[in-house]
């Protein structure tokens, strides 16, 4: 455990805790002295992240792992009340679960079937939203924070790939910024972060095969005008930026506010301007 413990006392709910972003978020706030509910729908990979965690020298009983679908208001239910059961406060909500979707038939852009329109707007929009709403009366006790996940596939520029991913998480920045106004009223203070391309998994979870996800990757990172930083993030340097915005001591007058995390990709821009579809196949 950190020697600052800068986090002890405080109790962080985590949600899509079970890879990437979420679980290297889960294992920072507890090596930072907080106690940690962890969850996701795979519960082998939740298991493997409050292994992780154990393996850092974290007491056990400073990890509540649920496995549940967060898509559903009864698995909402559980996560927090299990959460007030053992831990008896909820100071951090961090809404990261999120996915995209490939369309069946393959279709692309504004062909793309609208079942998957609705799924991804169940996870990555309305899940945050009623999550949230469940979360409020303990994050008013305890005057907490709220950090939700978003992606540079907000916005400003176009993402036709995955319109419906892109809508979902612009539409998450625009609620960040309307709920961090309602909320700094009872002390609860909501902000973002942004990340473009991270090593997390995401693409091989839509059904990228591990090759094709490697020529992908060594292509960003080859061609600066995609990065500039030369790389592609980390999920622990995501992670950073949120303890970041969950540390009231360092970022207390940021409200409502998204940091992007993309390497300086949005500045450029210009994996936009390649075919990667055609990449991918030569």
């Amino acid at each position: 455990m950190s020697t600052t413990a800068r986090f002890s006392g405080k109790v962080v709910l985590v949600t899509g805790s079970s890879n990437g972003i979420g679980r290297a978020t889960a294992i920072l706030f507890a090596q930072e002295g907080a106690k940690v509910t962890i969850t996701g729908r795979n519960a082998q990979r939740l298991e493997d992240t409050k292994q992780e965690i154990l393996k850092a020298g974290i007491p056990e009983d400073h990890v509540l792992a649920i496995a549940t679908d967060l898509a559903t208001e009864e698995g909402q239910d559980k996560l927090i009340n299990e959460t007030i059961q053992k831990f008896g406060k909820l100071d951090i909500l961090v809404n990261n679960a999120g996915a995209a979707f490939n369309d069946d038939e393959a279709k692309t852009g504004v062909d793309q079937n609208v079942s998957i329109y609705d799924k991804i707007m169940q996870i990555n929009l309305r899940s945050v939203v009623t999550l949230t709403q469940k979360a409020k009366k303990y994050l008013v006790e305890a005057k907490g924070e709220v950090v939700n996940v978003s992606s540079i596939a907000a916005g400003p520029q176009a993402y036709p790939a995955l319109p419906y991913y892109a809508m979902s998480k612009s539409a998450l920045n625009q609620y960040t910024r309307s709920v961090a106004i309602d909320l700094i009223q009872h002390g609860v203070r909501v902000n973002s972060v942004s990340p473009g391309a991270v090593a997390t998994g995401f693409r091989q979870a839509m059904g990228m095969p591990v090759e094709t996800y490697e020529k992908y990757t060594q292509f960003l990172q080859s061609h600066k005008e995609c990065i500039p930083y030369g790389s592609i993030g980390q999920p622990i340097d995501i992670a950073h930026i949120i303890a970041f915005l969950a540390d009231r001591k360092l970022s207390s007058y940021i409200i409502g506010q998204t940091i992007v995390a993309d390497g300086g990709s949005t500045l450029v821009m210009g994996m936009q301007a390649h075919n990667m579809m055609d990449i991918l196949k030569s």
